[in-house]
């Protein structure tokens, strides 16, 4: 059994929502800190990526600074290997499923 056929057209259209979301987060958002975005190939899925090659505590303040504004309830914190954290956020705003990442590496001498 096969899936439904999903159109290009169907997948551009997700696309341009999902980008005229990010433009509205944008616009709502000039003060935070510039972070990468990505939109998703397929589903109205968007990305924040906040780059983790600051400081640990700059990361995870800018992570927090995104996650309030954009109010990303589904939020978990896994620690990886060595003295590295993953970060995440997630919540729907309207169709469009925003995510927000961050890898911190800890400072082995941070709060010492």
């Amino acid at each position: 059994m096969t899936g439904p056929v999903i159109s290009q057209g169907e997948r551009a259209r997700w696309q341009r929502g999902t980008a005229a979301e990010l433009a509205a987060i944008l616009d709502a958002c000039p003060d935070l800190p510039a972070i990468a975005w990505t939109v998703a190939p397929t589903g109205s899925v968007l990305t924040g990526q906040v780059s983790g090659l600051a400081a640990a505590a700059q990361v995870r303040d800018v992570f927090g600074a995104w996650r309030l504004a954009l109010e990303l309830a589904d939020h978990r914190e896994r620690q990886m290997s060595g003295a590295t954290t993953w970060l995440h956020a997630a919540a729907c705003r309207g169709e469009v499923k925003v995510r927000l990442t961050a890898t911190v590496f800890e400072d082995e001498d941070e709060g010492r």
